[in-house]
């Protein structure tokens, strides 16, 4: 068994609701706290799984919603109390990820964090590893370091990174290369282009950098959520806590950490990439979900009890809740059964799940959602 990498800590945002993924995910109960491949462990517990033996539980951290905290402490007992950290009200990706490297910092001035999606799936473990452990030796030397999916379709689903020249004089880190630029989800046509050319990742959301080159970072570029962030870790260990980030986390700028400091920074040459291929997913709709769970033996993926399913010249995927499912002759069907809704589409429309949430949202039906 490898050692923990020195001074890393990992930040977990386990945020969103996961409406492409309705009605099995709710803003209740969202989908980084579902088993949606039948492994026995949550989308979150997985994540912690293939993080500890780089970080342990000391250096693990999750930022998750005040509606959600106890959910995710009933999930990761070995966390301690102060290592899941509540946001009073979801402001993106870059303050939630600013506030826990604020709070890291106070206690490591050398640490460097880690930042990772709650809710996606590693198959290769140890690729995975191998990667972060090379973001962290780039990631010293002051970099931002973003770990990039090699992309094995011309997928219209993810953003891309423009990678440049290979990164020299690193020892540990021998696939780091330089980052161009991060390129919004592209068309079709475009994504052809990215992959044929061979200098382009997807962009899996994975942020690797010192904590201290972060905050610095966050200060030339957003200089308010800087400030804002720094004021509430002042005074995390104190008696007013609770009324400081009650007062300034309202006020923090609603950004992701890819526009907030990320696309400026590559834009200077401060951010370098590690290629990786380990089996990625997103799981960002029910054809994700299909993917994952499909085996060689059939077309038909299950989520649930697979003796209460029965499906004939049929494709796509049943996600049950226990009710007997029957499909007949349907190809790329997506069915998903639970007690209080029914959802059938097909592969092909998955990706616009959420505006059945939207049309149920506009009819009061908040129960549903």
């Amino acid at each position: 068994m490898e050692a923990l990498v020195p001074s890393l800590h990992a930040i977990i945002p386990a945020g969103g609701s996961g409406t492409r993924l309705w009605p099995v995910s709710r803003a209740g109960h969202p989908k980084f706290l579902l088993d949606l491949t039948g492994a026995g462990r949550s989308l979150l517990q997985q994540t912690y799984d293939r993080l500890v033996p780089l970080v342990g539980t000391d250096g693990l951290h999750v930022i998750t919603g005040v509606r959600h905290a106890e959910a995710v402490r009933s999930q990761l007992p070995d966390l301690a109390v102060d290592h899941v950290v509540a946001e009073p009200s979801p402001r993106d990706s870059m303050p939630a990820i600013a506030l826990m490297t604020a709070l890291v910092h106070r206690r490591d001035p050398r640490a460097v964090v880690a930042s990772f999606a709650s809710d996606h799936l590693v198959e290769d473990v140890d690729t995975f590893h191998g990667a972060v452990r090379q973001a962290a030796e780039v990631a010293r030397e002051g970099y931002l370091v973003t770990i990039g999916i090699d992309p094995h379709e011309p997928s219209t689903a993810y953003g891309y990174i423009e990678a440049a020249e290979p990164l020299q004089g690193i020892a540990g880190a021998p696939d780091a290369l330089t980052v161009r630029r991060f390129v919004e989800k592209p068309p079709a046509d475009l994504a052809r282009e990215y992959v044929a050319s061979g200098r382009y990742r997807w962009n899996a959301g994975m942020f690797v950098v010192r904590a201290d080159v972060l905050l610095d970072h966050l200060g030339r570029e957003q200089p308010r959520l800087q400030q804002g962030v720094l004021a509430i870790a002042e005074a995390w260990d104190g008696p007013n806590r609770d009324q400081v980030l009650a007062e300034i986390w309202p006020s923090l700028t609603k950004i992701a950490i890819d526009h907030a400091i990320a696309e400026p920074v590559a834009a200077a040459g401060g951010v370098a990439v590690v290629p990786a291929s380990f089996g990625w997913s997103d799981i960002g709709d029910f054809a994700a979900v299909a993917d994952a769970v499909l085996t060689g033996d059939g077309d038909l993926g299950i989520v649930g009890d697979p003796h209460v399913v029965a499906a004939v010249d049929s494709s796509g995927i049943v996600v049950t809740s226990g009710r007997t499912v029957s499909v007949l002759g349907i190809e790329d069907v997506v069915v998903v059964d639970t007690p209080d809704a029914l959802l059938v589409t097909t592969m092909g429309r998955a990706q616009q799940v959420k505006a059945l949430v939207d049309h149920w949202r506009d009819a009061g039906r908040e129960d549903l959602l």
